[in-house]
């Protein structure tokens, strides 16, 4: 009888803890309304774009010939871009907008992530707006929208600035974890319903040049926009969707003056990405930033918006 009980008490033991261990890190979604008091305040608004109901923020002088569309990367927000919209807007009509599958904008209707859809969404995000034209800014997943729709819709677009942009295919140095799961089938719908919050410490970790720059609020930010109803879901649909390098072949297709920022210590897209957007890319010039990570506009915003302003004042 002794026998039969030990590996009863044990079995029981082991499923306490997984109970235990799975209800630290459940994190259902949540949804626009629970997220908005926090990241939607003012001067947020929301606008329908291609059947979504889209997160944006539309700010600095509205008579501006040329606005700035900022377009993020993935799993992150139009947050990101709040050190540059703060300088650009005291000269500029600054836009920028939580993309499809991201921030409080979510899902597309018809769980659609290819490249096409998110250069179509920009287009109709301007035509939205009333704009004709503006500057394109966009980091990783972001830069890769922004060249794509300079492909697509080259008449939309005057100028363009690529931050550590995708768009070739190439090996990461280190990938961050959150990324790894994401593109893991047997885990992604496990995914959908836990977060662990040091998953998403690490991945910030893993892409900024100097990790003490971090902050508790910061990790908030991502966190419970990750947390948006679908995103999860949508990330591992983009990351199955998309094939590496897949449009390679258009950059040089790209007529428009082009910008050219990359941080010296980015992991995910090496630096060396930086040379072959600016070899295949007519007009365009390189800045780079040695001690930042893939992220600089985020980690060191004065800088470099400093070079994206004398970039457009030219």
């Amino acid at each position: 009888m002794k026998k039969l009980q030990i590996p009863g008490l044990i079995l029981a033991a082991i499923l306490l803890l997984a109970v235990v261990g799975v209800a630290a890190v459940w994190a259902p979604d949540r949804s626009v309304e629970e997220l908005a008091p926090r990241w939607a305040g003012p001067p947020s608004q929301f606008a329908m774009v291609d059947g979504m109901k889209v997160h944006l923020r539309d700010e600095g002088p509205r008579d501006d010939p040329q606005p700035i569309v900022l377009l993020h990367g993935t799993s992150a927000s139009l947050h990101t871009w709040d050190g540059w919209a703060a300088v650009l807007q005291t000269k500029h009509r600054v836009i920028r907008v939580d993309l499809p599958g991201f921030g409080l904008t979510g899902p597309t209707p018809d769980g659609n992530y290819q490249m096409p859809v998110y250069s179509h969404f920009v287009a109709s995000l301007l035509d939205t707006l009333k704009v004709q034209r503006a500057v394109l800014a966009g980091n990783s997943l972001g830069g890769y929208v922004a060249w794509k729709t300079a492909v697509d819709y080259p008449e939309r677009v005057s100028k363009l600035i690529l931050v550590d942009s995708a768009g070739y295919a190439s090996a990461a140095a280190s990938v961050p974890v959150g990324f790894k799961l994401a593109q893991m089938p047997m885990l992604s719908g496990l995914m959908a319903h836990i977060l662990p919050r040091r998953v998403v410490e690490s991945s910030l970790r893993n892409v900024y040049g100097d990790p003490s720059k971090i902050t508790p609020e910061l990790i908030d930010r991502y966190f419970e926009l990750a947390l948006r109803a679908g995103n999860r879901r949508s990330l591992s649909a983009r990351f199955s969707q998309n094939k590496a390098g897949e449009f390679e072949a258009q950059v040089s297709q790209i007529k428009q003056p082009t910008l050219i920022l990359w941080g010296g210590l980015d992991r995910l897209i090496p630096p060396e990405n930086a040379q072959k957007f600016h070899h295949d890319i007519a007009n365009s010039s390189i800045v780079m930033f040695d001690t930042l990570g893939h992220v600089g506009h985020e980690e060191d915003p004065a800088a470099t918006v400093a070079a994206a302003q004398a970039f457009l004042d030219r």
